[in-house]
């Protein structure tokens, strides 16, 4: 963890948006939550103190205590007496938190490193996911993945429907999570999908046109409905490529190995 700032200004407070008086704890949770995760305060920084937030949100110390609590609890921050309240290191926070996933569900602006950070895991899951559910997709796993794939189509040439395209994608990407009848990976694909939403909705904002990306997903639907696991991996692989260029993520040039499982003999 970074070394300590000195305690946190007043100003940082001033930027956050009021929570709903009838949301209660939850309400100012997630307005705190929202703020760390976007990188209002980076790791290491002193957290606003609870009499200065009391006086910000004009909330009880009730109020405010049980959503440090909250926040506490994800990981996010770190209460110490004598110390204060520090925002804790990104590694520290605890991404698969059902709490967690329901804060990154409305995220707008996601830390850098968050954005990071889930790219790293896509990478490392997604194409062997994509190799299982070439191997093992049903015929219902492909309707789902074409309709999502069909969505994406249809709404990818109209900027007024870019959030339809998002919920497309993402449901292409669930549907191949699904095709792969690996209870593990489903249940993970589910735990991060708040922040794959907001890696997606992030590259498209950024790519001038989604044709080169709808191209690279058909290839990968082409692969699982050919039962081509690793043409399934590479196209996965490729369309991660894509949205790395898109992010400004520097991959390293990454190729993941086959899995052994998949190995021939």
């Amino acid at each position: 963890m970074t070394a300590l700032s000195s305690h946190a200004k007043p100003s940082q407070l001033s930027q956050l948006p009021q929570p709903a008086e009838a949301g209660g704890a939850n309400a100012l949770a997630t307005v705190l939550a929202h703020a760390i995760l976007s990188g209002h305060w980076a790791s290491g920084d002193t957290f606003p103190r609870e009499l200065d937030l009391c006086q910000h949100f004009a909330a009880s110390r009730n109020r405010i205590r049980n959503a440090l609590g909250a926040l506490s609890a994800s990981g996010l921050i770190e209460r110490t007496a004598g110390r204060g309240t520090v925002v804790r290191d990104i590694a520290e926070w605890h991404l698969l938190d059902p709490q967690m996933s329901e804060w990154m569900a409305g995220l707008e602006s996601p830390h850098p490193q968050l954005v990071r950070e889930v790219f790293a895991f896509r990478l490392s899951a997604e194409p062997f996911v994509a190799e299982l559910a070439a191997l093992a997709a049903t015929a219902q796993d492909l309707a789902r993945i074409e309709t999502a794939f069909d969505g994406m189509c249809e709404s990818a040439d109209d900027p007024s429907r870019r959030e339809e395209h998002t919920e497309h994608d993402v449901a292409f990407h669930d549907a191949i999570y699904r095709a792969s009848h690996n209870l593990v990976w489903r249940q993970m694909g589910l735990l991060l999908r708040p922040s794959i939403v907001a890696l997606i909705q992030r590259s498209h904002h950024q790519a001038d046109s989604l044709d080169d990306s709808l191209a690279r997903h058909r290839r990968v639907l082409e692969a699982i409905r050919l039962r081509q696991p690793d043409a399934a991996r590479k196209a996965t692989e490729q369309v991660l490529a894509r949205t790395a260029a898109d992010l400004g993520v520097n991959s390293g040039g990454r190729r993941l190995r086959r899995p052994a499982a998949f190995s021939d003999g």
